[in-house]
């Protein structure tokens, strides 16, 4: 076995990691905290998706494939298409107004606009 000599004399297998622990959560909790998905406040791409079916898919398709209830209301996957995905977020929080009256205005908490900007942005 070509562990067997980091294991020979000890208690249990489990123990000889054990002054590893240390160095790894340190190793651990610095790659996370570069990470921004992960970062306090970080976007929440499910928690967008939620959003986008309860306020959007009354007329958007709002998935990868799935057409649209309204004619004309263009799938939210093309939007990135169309616009840079960051200059949504103002209009979300000012409440998106449209040239057509059907579209509703919406108003969403910064934490809200960060997670459906991010879904916007995951879309294919």
């Amino acid at each position: 076995m070509a562990l067997g000599w980091w294991f020979a004399g000890r208690a249990c297998g489990a123990c000889a990691f054990m002054p590893l622990a240390p160095a790894m959560t340190a190793l651990a909790m610095a790659a996370l905290a570069g990470t921004p998905a992960l970062a306090q406040g970080a976007t929440d791409v499910a928690a967008g998706r939620q959003l986008a079916e309860l306020h959007c898919s009354r007329c958007h398709a709002v998935g990868n494939a799935d057409p649209g209830l309204m004619e004309g209301a263009p799938p939210l996957r093309d939007l990135k298409l169309r616009y840079p995905i960051e200059d949504l977020a103002e209009a979300l929080a000012e409440g998106m107004i449209t040239a057509h009256p059907q579209m509703p205005v919406f108003t969403f908490s910064t934490q809200e606009i960060d997670d459906l900007l991010a879904y916007l942005d995951s879309l294919e």
